[in-house]
């Protein structure tokens, strides 16, 4: 009895060893440091959770939205030059492990209190897709909505504004729910997002 269990055991175990030939490969520590100073360069422009200017803060942002984008900018169906050339040097396994790693971290606490105005004009469409809090959602296609509440004023005005002209066409709902939204109202939406 006691040998037909050890037969058993070694049946079950026997699919799962290497074969006899195989040499087992380690990790190669120079790659690991390559990916590690890839996403230094990420760091330089998003400084590691806060955004400069109109770049968006990606700490902790949702990590399909991160993934897609980056796939987007490789393929050209988001342009920024930059961001092309960024997500050239990232293998597609690097960019998987890009976005986990980004969303991974926290988001920037706020050094001031949350917006105390009335929500403006508009913002409440943003809520069927980007969830009641603003904070982003898998949507029912699977598709996943970036976070919007805190991220930096100058990011949220200037991609809506790109959607709305034409500029950015990576979602073709983005495209034409920003048509529909005046200038002062996109502006308006931008303060009260970053502000959260």
């Amino acid at each position: 009895m006691r040998l037909q269990m050890i037969f058993a055991v070694l049946a079950v175990l026997a699919p799962l060893a290497p074969p006899a030939n195989a040499v087992e490969v380690a990790p190669d520590p120079g790659a690991h440091r390559e990916f590690n100073a890839k996403l230094l360069v990420c760091d330089s422009c998003h400084e590691a959770g806060r955004s400069k200017a109109n770049i968006p803060i990606i700490s902790g942002q949702q990590e399909n939205y991160l993934a897609k984008q980056l796939r987007d900018f490789r393929s050209g169906d988001r342009k920024l030059e930059i961001m092309k050339w960024m997500a050239d040097t990232l293998t597609p396994e690097e960019m998987g492990l890009a976005a986990a790693r980004f969303a991974k971290r926290t988001w920037p606490a706020r050094v001031t209190n949350a917006a105390s105005t009335p929500p403006p004009n508009g913002v409440a469409v943003c809520q069927a897709c980007h969830a009641q809090n603003f904070l982003g959602a898998v949507q029912a296609e699977g598709m996943t909505t970036p976070r919007l509440a805190g991220q930096s004023y100058d990011y949220l005005v200037d991609a809506m504004r790109r959607f709305a002209d034409g500029e950015r066409t990576n979602n073709t709902d983005m495209v034409q729910i920003m048509k529909a939204i005046s200038p002062a109202d996109r502006d308006a939406m931008a303060r009260y997002l970053s502000s959260l």
